[in-house]
C-alpha cells in the first residue's frame, strides 16, 4: 500500500484524511498540522470520524518526509501564503513523495504558468524523483474534465460556461468569507480575491486548460465583477451577524475571450444570504451547486450537488475536489515523475460498497 501524508486539517484537510482511510491502495500514514492545539490529536477527530485511526498528529514536517512517504496531500491554504505553499510543496516532491493540491492556482494548467513556480517544481522532480498534481478545490473538475466530457454529448459546441452557485453562510473559513472575498465589508472594500488579474490568476490555468483541449487559442481573458449589498442584516449559521448594506453577494466571471468573444467562461455566484441577488442565477435546490452549460446544439446543462459533513454542500464541493485529488494518487506512483494536469489524469473509480475499500 502506499503510504499517504496529509498536510492541514481545515475543510480540505479532513476531507482528505477521510479519503485517504478509504482508498484501497493507500495507508494513512501522518498528519501534519501547524495549529500546536491539534498536535497529538487523532486523525479521526480531527476529520470528524467517530473512529480512532490510530494516527497522532505532528508538527514535524521533517521527521514525516525522513519516512520517504509515497504521497503528501497538502492541504494547507496557499491563498495568503503562496511562497509558504511552493516551499512545502517542493519539499515533499525532493523527498521523493507524489504531491497532490489544490494550492498553488497557477499550475492548474502549468504550461503557462510563470517560470518563478513552475521552475522550483521541475528542479525538485529532477532532484527528488516526486510528482505533482494540482486540482482545484473549487471544484477543479468542474472546470475541466467535467464539461469537456460534456462537451462531447453535442454535435456542435458554441460556448461553455462552468458555474458555482453557492450560499457562503454554511462555509467555515471566517477569515476567508469575510477579507478575502469581502462578505460583511462596505461595497467600495478591495477584496484580495476580486482584485484586478487575481481571479485570472486563480482560474485563467483551467480557461487555457479547456481551449487547448478544445484546439482553440485564447485571444485574452477578460474579468468581470459586480457586488449587491445586503438588503437587511442576517445572521448565519458559522459565521455570526452581516449587517445591512455590507457586500451580501459577488458575481464575478473569468472569460476566455475565442474570436473576439467570451466563450469559455468560469462564474462564480456566491451569497452570505438566499436572500440577496436573488435576480442572479441560484442553486436548483439548497444551499449551492456547480453546473455547466453548453451553447450549441444541442443546448446542454449539467447540475452537480454534493453534500457531506451533514447537509453541507460547501463541505460536499471540498469533499468532491478532494476525491479527484486522492483517487489520482495510485495513477501518479505509477507513472513517471513529472509535473501533471487535469489532461492528464483518468478519472479515478471511487470507494465503497462497489467493490473497493468499505468503512
Amino acid at each position: 500500500m502506499i503510504a499517504a501524508v496529509v498536510w492541514g486539517t481545515g475543510n480540505v484537510g479532513r476531507a482528505a484524511i477521510r479519503a485517504v482511510e478509504a482508498h484501497p491502495a493507500l495507508k494513512l500514514a501522518a498528519v501534519v498540522v501547524n495549529n500546536p492545539d491539534k498536535v497529538g490529536k487523532d486523525a479521526g477527530a480531527l476529520a470528524g470520524l467517530d473512529v480512532e485511526l490510530g494516527i497522532a498528529a505532528t508538527n514535524d514536517i521533517d521527521a514525516v518526509l525522513a519516512t520517504s512517504p509515497g504521497a503528501v496531500v497538502y492541504a494547507a491554504s496557499g491563498d495568503i501564503r503562496p511562497d509558504d505553499a511552493l516551499a512545502d510543496i517542493t519539499k515533499a516532491i525532493r523527498a521523493g513523495a507524489v504531491v497532490v493540491t489544490p494550492s498553488l492556482y497557477a499550475l492548474y494548467d502549468h504550461r503557462s504558468a510563470p517560470a518563478e513556480l513552475r521552475e522550483p517544481v521541475l528542479a525538485a522532480i529532477a532532484e527528488g524523483g516526486g510528482s505533482l498534481f494540482v486540482s482545484g478545490v473549487d471544484p477543479g473538475w468542474g472546470n475541466d474534465v467535467l464539461p469537456l466530457l460534456v462537451s462531447g454529448l453535442g454535435s456542435e459546441v458554441d460556448a461553455i460556461r462552468c458555474q458555482e452557485i453557492f450560499d457562503y453562510s454554511t462555509y467555515d473559513q471566517p477569515d476567508a468569507v469575510r477579507w478575502l472575498i469581502g462578505m460583511g465589508q462596505p461595497l467600495d472594500y478591495q477584496a484580495p480575491m476580486l482584485m484586478p488579474t487575481v481571479p485570472t490568476m486563480v482560474w485563467g490555468g483551467q480557461i487555457r486548460l479547456m481551449a487547448r483541449a478544445l484546439g482553440v487559442e485564447v485571444d485574452e481573458i477578460r474579468e468581470t465583477v459586480d457586488r449587491r449589498a445586503l438588503d437587511t442584516t442576517v445572521t448565519t449559521r458559522t459565521m455570526g451577524e452581516f449587517e445591512a448594506g455590507t457586500q451580501g453577494a459577488i458575481r464575478f466571471e473569468v472569460q476566455g475571450v475565442v474570436g473576439g468573444e467570451p466563450l469559455i467562461v468560469i462564474e462564480h455566484v456566491t451569497r452570505i444570504h438566499a436572500s440577496c441577488a436573488t435576480d442572479w442565477p441560484m442553486p436548483p435546490s439548497g444551499d449551492g451547486a456547480h453546473k455547466v452549460i453548453i451553447e450549441g446544439r444541442p443546448h446542454i446543462e449539467v447540475s452537480v450537488e454534493a453534500t457531506d459533513e451533514g447537509e453541507n454542500r460547501s463541505a460536499g464541493g471540498n469533499a468532491t475536489a478532494v476525491g479527484r485529488l486522492v483517487n489520482a494518487i495510485d495513477w501518479l506512483v505509477e507513472a513517471e515523475p513529472g509535473l501533471y494536469d487535469a489532461l492528464d489524469i483518468p478519472l479515478r473509480p471511487a470507494v465503497g460498497k462497489l467493490g473497493r475499500k468499505p468503512r
